[in-house]
């Protein structure tokens, strides 16, 4: 027969399979160790950003340095397709001394990567590397690696957005994947929507007059005022949200005081504050400010108010996730998907992107939560099984899209 497609030449197209980068696990485990021994912070990921674009351009793709600092973009075009895919991994890690105990333990004292992006950059980097090689899509393939993810605001993703990252690298969607300690390894966690909470922080100094403690009656104590404050805050949520929504606000600093025989001039409150809508989020600022300033002024002290507006509601486009979890079934199994998991109260910089492209953010399981695993914790270390399975779905989601 002379049609080409019966040709025994010819070989259908397969995309691309876990086991396909089974046999690189070992070079995989490598680099993300080399990651882990190297943690870099915010804005300051000079040598991480220098090793994934070496890595990058070893592996034929063209890279631009400098975006929103020390980020970068890989671009790799094939074929006619006209379609452009991004695929974002964060680059920083945070400063937490390592107590992990593992021989690829961080070299540096104070700094580590306790929330996996040395796993993060390293799957991509795996799917860079298979992509280039054996390029079954047909259109523009734009790797991200972003810095400041941990930064909490003004971070890395805004950074990039705001210096024009999708306007020089045009993107149809957009993709991200975070590890999931708590989660059986390789279990692929996605919800359409509103997915991961907007994350504010607010810095409260309360001003008052210091003297001794023996004569409270001569000072104005700043430290009962903020011990007022820290209480009355646990009523906003219970009394002022509804119960239907869903907000956090969380006092995690609290200062004050040197000796204990003097009243101290100031303290000090920081507050966590999580929402997924915009009323809410109006909300809850407009009421934690009244309690603070109100109560301030009820004790004779003032209130120095710093309301940092952080990370927006993180929200995924429903036909990107649909496409992820098309990936997902065909490598892991339909049983290893979570297409509705409930919504995450921790915040995500990756929310920039999504408000400027559609696409989708992914959490894979890590494994269980104990000796002290969880994200942000000095035990945390990344699971280096699910490293062929993160580079696989990044394959696979690239060849699906880009036909």
């Amino acid at each position: 027969m002379s049609d080409s497609l019966s040709s025994p030449s010819v070989q259908p197209f397969q995309y691309t399979r876990i086991e396909h980068l089974t046999p690189h696990a070992d070079e995989l485990t490598r680099i993300r160790k080399h990651l882990h021994q190297h943690p870099e912070l915010a804005f300051a990921e000079h040598q991480t950003s220098n090793f994934m674009a070496q890595k990058l351009e070893e592996f034929g793709y063209a890279v631009t340095r400098g975006i929103g600092g020390t980020g970068l973009v890989g671009t790799l075009k094939n074929g006619t397709g006209t379609k452009r895919l991004g695929i974002r991994a964060d680059m920083d890690a945070l400063p937490i001394h390592e107590c992990t105990g593992a021989a690829h333990a961080s070299t540096v004292a104070g700094r580590m990567h306790a929330c996996g992006h040395d796993g993060h950059m390293t799957m991509l980097l795996g799917a860079a590397k298979r992509l280039a090689e054996h390029r079954n899509f047909s259109g523009t393939l734009n790797l991200i690696f972003q810095p400041a993810e941990e930064k909490g605001f003004d971070s890395g993703a805004k950074a990039m957005v705001q210096d024009g990252l999708f306007d020089r690298f045009p993107c149809d969607a957009v993709f991200a994947m975070h590890n999931h300690p708590g989660a059986a390894q390789g279990r692929i966690l996605l919800r359409r929507g509103a997915f991961m909470a907007a994350g504010d922080r607010v810095f409260v100094k309360i001003l008052g007059v210091g003297g001794h403690a023996a004569r409270p009656h001569l000072a104005a104590d700043p430290l009962v005022a903020a011990a007022a404050i820290v209480t009355s805050l646990q009523t906003v949520v219970a009394r002022n949200v509804d119960p239907a929504e869903t907000a956090v606000v969380t006092v995690g600093r609290f200062r004050s005081g040197d000796a204990l025989n003097v009243i101290p001039e100031m303290a000090e409150i920081g507050i966590s504050v999580r929402s997924f809508s915009p009323a809410v989020r109006a909300l809850l600022k407009k009421r934690i400010t009244e309690i603070i300033t109100g109560i301030a002024q009820a004790h004779d002290t003032q209130a120095d108010i710093q309301y940092i507006e952080g990370y927006p509601v993180l929200i995924n486009t429903p036909e990107a996730v649909d496409l992820a979890a098309q990936v997902a079934q065909d490598l892991m199994g339909p049983d290893a998907v979570e297409l509705e998991h409930p919504q995450l109260t921790g915040s995500e910089d990756f929310a920039y992107m999504l408000q400027a492209c559609p696409g989708a953010l992914v959490r894979i399981g890590n494994g269980p939560l104990e000796k002290g695993r969880g994200l942000h914790n000095p035990g945390y270390d990344f699971n280096d099984a699910n490293l062929p399975c993160g580079a696989a779905f990044w394959c696979q989601l690239a060849e699906r899209f880009l036909r």
